[in-house]
């Protein structure tokens, strides 16, 4: 009695990638092998509930030995241990990098620290987010943190360079070091309507505008530190409010080009002076770090909620603040027309992002 076994050689290293995403969500083997039984794979493949754990643990210690190379993504790019195609590698790494939203707004604007991560396990119960995959997310956040946050140079082609992540996810890893690194308070109860993509789209136009590597490009920490000096010189704008002249002269200017165009006129006459010194007294308080930390709480507290009590609609509040910035052009006693749009281009931006009707 003969048989005939069919043997092949290779030295590819298999990925699944539903076992991977199994893996990076923290599941342990056996709650892998429950979930992949569940999904009917055995009666697709006619596979025993043995080869399955053998599979399934099999896959584990790959992604095991390769989470040391993963940490590094160059690194395994470079090596020639492990022969995986670039497409893969590519696959490997980015998901390797990717977070859960529920995740990253619980710790978005928190110090990186010992003490935050001690902190995980109230995450992982808060979220549903299994604790080892909180762990992973943490240390990645941590990890990009500490590469990247003393090179001079555009701060996401920086994470792109040393982590091999996407355009995208490069670009949310900037704001996550930014956020960490300037330590915005983002969890507080009024703010817990603005998502990771709300601060994010905030944080890149910071960063563009505000930070020191908007005005030099070969500073240190260019696009992680806010620009101090521009900072202090935001005091400035105080004459706006503080001047009863300008004040009114700005005022007039905005009524007299919304007259007719928007549909809130009245309660924006009404209330111009409140929401213009709410506005201007932000930009002047920013040489405080308790100021800087509380930014995102000053704008709901002192232009969003306002307006939401008018019932101004999203529309009224671009109308609006076009018009509030672009009227002080036509003041010629104002001199300080470069300070003014470097500071509301931004505050509207992010104003008009965070606005959820």
């Amino acid at each position: 009695m003969s048989s005939e076994l069919d043997v092949f050689v290779g030295n590819t290293t298999l990925i699944d990638e539903e076992v991977y995403k199994l893996w990076l969500d923290g599941y342990s083997v056996s709650d892998a092998v429950t979930i992949r039984t569940k999904s009917g794979i055995l009666e697709q493949t006619g596979a025993t509930v043995d080869v399955l754990q053998s599979d399934t643990m099999d896959h584990y210690r790959t992604f095991q030995m390769l989470e040391r190379l993963l940490h590094s993504p160059p690194k395994l790019i470079n090596q020639l241990l492990y022969q995986i195609p670039p497409y893969r590698q590519a696959m490997l790494i980015e998901r390797y990098y990717t977070f859960d939203e529920a995740f990253v707004r619980e710790v978005l604007g928190k110090k990186l620290s010992k003490g935050t991560k001690k902190d995980l396990d109230d995450v992982s119960a808060k979220t549903n987010i299994t604790l080892k995959s909180c762990r992973r997310q943490f240390d990645n956040f941590k990890r990009v943190f500490k590469v990247v946050e003393e090179m001079k140079g555009s701060l996401v082609e920086n994470i792109q360079h040393n982590f091999l992540l996407s355009d995208r996810l490069s670009r949310d890893y900037a704001a996550i070091v930014f956020f960490a690194n300037c330590r915005f308070e983002t969890g507080k109860k009024k703010l817990q309507s603005l998502t990771f993509e709300d601060f994010a789209y905030c944080a890149e136009q910071l960063i563009k505008n505000w930070t020191l590597g908007a005005v030099d490009n070969l500073v240190n920490d260019m696009d992680v530190d806010l620009d101090k000096e521009f900072l202090q010189d935001l005091k400035d704008l105080k004459i706006l409010i503080t001047d009863k002249d300008l004040l009114d002269q700005h005022k007039s200017l905005v009524c007299t080009s919304l007259r007719g165009k928007i549909s809130i006129f009245h309660e924006m006459e009404t209330n111009f002076k409140t929401l213009s010194r709410g506005l201007i007294n932000i930009a002047a308080n920013l040489t405080h770090t308790k100021d800087v930390r509380d930014f995102f709480i000053d704008l709901v507290e002192k232009f969003i909620e306002p307006c939401k009590s008018y019932n101004w609609t999203l529309n009224d509040v671009q109308l609006f603040l076009t018009q509030y910035t672009a009227s002080v052009r036509a003041i010629d006693s104002f001199k300080h027309q470069t300070l003014w749009e470097r500071y509301m281009g931004t505050i509207k931006s992010c104003l008009l992002k965070m606005y959820h009707e």
